[in-house]
């Protein structure tokens, strides 16, 4: 049983296509979205005639949303944004940053119209530092923007990554003296197969008793 069908679109709908345009969708996605809210219909020569002059209008729209976004990826590229973050005495967040905040700030900055999902994010943003970030529309509409992670309040990293520094020979001199103590422990104490072998040279010597009889 197939699982997708055949429909026209009588509206724009992101991610499937435009009005105008006939296109297969997931039944799910047909019955429970598009075909109540009267976005797609059942496909025809005559509906496609119909909608031929929507469609026109719908194609002006994008070619101008296009031509924004390139304006807008031109003047993005090699941008700098700032946030300001609580974190702890190492720089780790409290709170990781959103897509959704990235958005806010370039909003802020006078790039506005840039969605969550535009905000491309390689991994999750969780300590003070400098990051890259993607605001990508397209294939071929991408921008890099610098993120720069600030703390709330003045830290001395510097400080704590001695002080863990020199902590690690400590830990690591602690770890040597347990492992020296734990050797010397086993030289001391018999295994057991030099048990055994003295077991089995007591047995072997005669009792005083036998001695006499011979």
């Amino acid at each position: 049983m197939a699982k997708t069908i055949e429909l026209l679109l009588t509206e724009n709908v992101e991610g499937t296509g435009i009005v105008g345009d006939v296109v297969k969708v997931r039944k799910g996605f047909a019955r429970n979205y598009l075909l109540p809210r009267s976005m797609a219909t059942t496909p025809s020569q005559e509906k496609i005639k119909e909608l031929a002059g929507k469609r026109a209008d719908a194609e002006r729209q994008l070619a101008e949303l296009r031509k924004q976004r390139e304006e807008l990826i031109k003047r993005l590229e090699g941008q700098k944004i700032e946030m300001i973050r609580s974190c702890n005495d190492l720089g780790i967040l409290y709170g990781a940053v959103t897509q959704h905040e990235i958005s806010e700030a370039l909003a802020k900055a006078g790039f506005a119209g840039i969605k969550d999902r535009e905000v491309r994010i390689g991994n999750a943003i969780k300590r003070v530092d400098s990051y890259e970030i993607h605001v990508k529309f397209a294939s071929d509409l991408e921008a890099l923007v610098k993120l720069d992670v600030k703390p709330d309040r003045k830290l001395d990293l510097r400080r704590d990554e001695e002080e863990a520094a020199a902590a690690a020979p400590a830990a690591e001199g602690a770890a040597g003296v347990e492992a020296s103590a734990g050797e010397k422990k086993g030289k001391d104490k018999p295994s057991k197969a030099e048990k055994s072998e003295k077991a089995e040279a007591k047995a072997e010597k005669p009792a005083k008793g036998e001695k006499k009889a011979k």
